[in-house]
């Protein structure tokens, strides 16, 4: 991992990822997540399915040569269909354009200037994809800082809304994390087959969550 890449794993790096809490604020109001155990229950799950499907999507674009604006929308409107939630929609395409914004102010490549001309904000896996490729990353790169960032969400989440244990929530994380290598393996893989063929993988449940969490009057976290 060279000091580019280093920067997006970065929790300092302003890509917004502070105001996502991989659905965790809605899954504490539940009751379903409460402590150490049960944060650890939900990253594992989130990470083995909608984790799965934005580590390969991001792969996916990582592994690209010089994509046409075509193709790049064909692979957002691809991801789009896997969020069946039109509240994740928005919030995906807010913390793309988030992240589009400070990966144009540090890197320069072809493929960011295409997503900067998209007429709509593009999703956060896709923009991710595009700028672990800028800073000389492999599709292998993509999957794994993708799985880093929703861990980071989630168990940063559990801090913040819980009062957990800093020092117990990265062991949690660290915990989490000896599924991810074989994960990214698994999602640098599926990077090479086509677009339509990428994972599926969802939570029901985190759907209609984010759907409720949307609609409440008062919440720390956009999703």
């Amino acid at each position: 991992m060279n000091s580019a890449l280093m920067m997006l794993v970065d929790g300092r790096f302003p890509a917004g990822g502070h105001t996502n809490s991989a659905g965790v604020e809605a899954a504490v109001r539940l009751g379903d997540v409460h402590d150490d155990a049960t944060l650890e229950r939900y990253l594992v799950g989130r990470l083995a399915t909608t984790g799965m499907v934005d580590a390969a999507f991001s792969a996916h674009v990582a592994a690209l040569v010089d994509p046409t604006e075509g193709v790049l929308d064909e692979i957002d409107a691809e991801y789009a269909s896997r969020v069946l939630s039109p509240r994740l929609r928005d919030a995906s395409r807010r913390f793309g354009r988030q992240m589009l914004r400070a990966g144009a102010t540090v890197w320069s490549a072809p493929m960011i200037d295409t997503i900067a001309r998209s007429k709509v904000a593009v999703h956060q896996p896709v923009v991710l994809g595009a700028l672990v490729a800028a800073s000389g990353g492999t599709a292998h790169d993509a999957a794994l800082v993708s799985f880093h960032h929703l861990s980071a969400a989630v168990t940063s989440a559990g801090v913040r809304l819980l009062g957990l244990d800093p020092m117990s929530v990265a062991a949690v994380q660290a915990a989490a994390g000896e599924h991810v290598d074989r994960w990214a393996d698994d999602a640098a893989w599926l990077a090479l087959l086509p677009v339509a063929e990428l994972p599926a993988n969802g939570g029901s449940l985190t759907e209609i969550l984010a759907e409720d969490h949307g609609r409440w009057d008062a919440r720390l976290f956009v999703a």
